[in-house]
């Protein structure tokens, strides 16, 4: 039986990546101590690994395929193939951010007045070109951790981090003055595989599903009944993805309508409804949306 190698990011994404998957249709347990979970899927067989390596690791096909951050494949400057975007943090559905950031009472205020002073980061080699392409002349050390801490402590002079609210950086009195990159959670496929038919259907089977997941989040099913006098009226009401669906009740001057919208519209469009006429609605939640 053939196998598709997958890669799972460890750390933050963990657990969320693994909710992703069982709401997907994949149920995965971890093994404590051990970085090859179970999967009920015989064509597949995953490995955790850190998102700062999981690009390297599809790129030399020891992985088929995973989840990484975009900003991680562009650090390795990696020869994969990107399959598509998965835009599911628990904090926003926003890309994260990486920033140059210094003490609030330092006196630099633009990258310019960086020249000559040391920075700290992981993202160390995409910090590096940025740097050498604006032509300014700086010394880029590597962060083990605790970034913030090491500006704040005057070890260096500035830092490149990655964020999301900019909680932690005002935490610390930092000030943010350039806004290096955006990046994003994203499913990548390395090349020879993405050749391979069978491997290929696999990994867009699998990306199909999780889109699918991701667009059903904060999405619901409403469904109720109307009578026919108040139909026009009350499909007007009505916002979803397409046009709603409308049934006719046997035998009565009545109609079902169903239709699909965001969650945080009907809380406002339940009542609305309620009093244009309508009678027995049910609010329902999706797991997938394709």
């Amino acid at each position: 039986m053939q196998q598709l190698k997958l890669g799972l990011p460890k750390g933050s994404l963990e657990k969320a990546t693994i909710e992703l998957f069982e709401k997907a249709g994949w149920q995965i347990k971890p093994v404590a101590r051990n970085y090859f979970p179970e999967i009920d899927d015989p064509e597949l067989s995953c490995s955790i690994c850190r998102p700062q390596e999981m690009s390297r690791y599809v790129e030399s096909g020891m992985l088929d395929a995973g989840i990484t951050g975009k900003d991680w494949t562009m650090e390795n400057q990696s020869d994969v193939f990107t399959v598509g975007d998965l835009v599911y943090s628990k904090v926003s559905r926003k890309p994260t951010r990486w920033i140059i950031a210094v003490d609030g009472d330092s006196p630099i205020r633009r990258i310019e007045d960086l020249q000559g002073k040391k920075v700290s980061t992981e993202l160390v080699g995409v910090t590096k070109r940025f740097f050498a392409e604006k032509g300014i002349d700086v010394q880029v050390e590597f962060s083990w951790g605790a970034t913030e801490a090491k500006v704040v402590s005057g070890l260096v002079d500035a830092i490149v981090e990655v964020t999301e609210t900019e909680s932690t950086i005002r935490a610390h009195g930092l000030r943010i003055i350039y806004e290096l990159m955006q990046s994003n959670t994203i499913f990548i496929a390395n090349k020879r595989a993405w050749d391979d038919p069978w491997k290929r259907e696999k990994i867009e089977n699998i990306f199909m599903m999780l889109e699918g997941t991701l667009r059903a989040d904060r999405i619901v099913g409403l469904k109720m009944n109307v009578p026919e006098d108040r139909l026009e009226t009350l499909v007007a009401l009505l916002p979803s993805l397409n046009a709603p669906t409308v049934a006719h009740l046997y035998n009565q001057k009545w109609y079902s309508v169903e239709t699909v919208i965001s969650q945080e519209k009907v809380r406002e469009l339940i009542p609305r409804l309620k009093k244009q006429g309508a009678e027995g609605i049910i609010e329902y939640t999706l797991n997938k949306v394709i």
